[in-house]
């Protein structure tokens, strides 16, 4: 198989196929997540928390997301890779963005970046035309958007007033904003179901749900909440094995071996010696 394309993830979505999106950071992970058949991995600055340790997103950098991204391209081969460009690194000036933009596509070999937006926000419509303009493919992101958590107040679901309010309508009047823009995926995020559907079906280009109910064209989650792996999961968020316990399990057994003289034995050693 090829890797999938702006052509692939369209293709599935007019022929009414959902659409399947998981984050991964490193290698080893992306490799699994690849060969598990998903369409597309984020690489977001969900890594944060998840993989460097931080309490949320704010503080993950430009070389840090190039390198996570790097690393998940050099760990895939079929999965179309997005790089979600952190905090602080678009929207200081036009030429910043772009650089940074194209970082993601020339160092790390992605095959599109990740803009969030917040209602009517002007600055990332205008940098996503001109990324698209200059053969960068953007996936757009509303509602609950990490990057604005302090304005928000919080993680907050939004769309609370209902899908004929005025929070609702300034979302749609985005999403299709984003779409003339050129975005080639929008993620909605924690939103009531009413409101994701309302968005989804204001626009034609496929629509990514994370906590944003069944009327989207497909779902994202973040990869350590669907394998267990390090801390709480969120309800949004559907949990299909327990890692944390297996590898806890498995660390336990190492330590018990060592000390118990059970490992290494002759079998893990080069040219072992008879026994004394």
């Amino acid at each position: 198989m090829s890797r999938n394309t702006l052509r692939t993830i369209r293709k599935r979505y007019e022929d009414d196929e959902p659409l399947t999106m998981l984050t991964a950071y490193d290698a080893p992970i992306a490799r699994l997540v690849d060969r598990g058949g998903v369409d597309m991995i984020l690489v977001g600055d969900s890594a944060g928390h998840n993989h460097l340790g931080y309490e949320d997103t704010m503080p993950v950098t430009m070389d840090e997301a190039v390198s996570n991204t790097a690393a998940v391209v050099r760990g895939t081969e079929n999965a179309f890779v997005i790089g979600d460009m952190p905090f602080g690194s678009y929207g200081a000036s036009m030429e910043q963005s772009v650089e940074n933009a194209s970082r993601f596509m020339k160092e790390a070999g992605a095959d599109a970046v990740k803009l969030e937006t917040a209602p009517g926000g002007e600055t990332t419509i205008e940098l996503i035309e001109r990324f698209t303009e200059l053969g960068i493919p953007v996936q757009g992101h509303l509602g609950l958007t990490p990057q604005h958590m302090n304005q928000l107040g919080g993680a907050v679901v939004q769309g609370r007033e209902g899908p004929d309010s005025e929070y609702a309508d300034l979302l749609v009047e985005t999403a299709q904003r984003l779409e003339e823009a050129g975005v080639f995926t929008l993620v909605i995020e924690a939103t009531t179901e009413a409101v994701a559907k309302r968005v989804s079906e204001s626009v034609d280009v496929p629509t990514i749900g994370i906590g944003a109910g069944r009327y989207t064209d497909g779902q994202v989650l973040v990869v350590n909440d669907v394998l267990g792996l390090g801390g709480e999961g969120y309800s949004l968020a559907k949990e299909y094995v327990n890692l944390d316990e297996i590898i806890e399990d498995a660390i336990s057994e190492f330590v018990g071996d060592v000390r118990e003289g059970r490992f290494p034995t002759a079998a893990n050693a080069y040219e072992p010696m008879d026994a004394e």
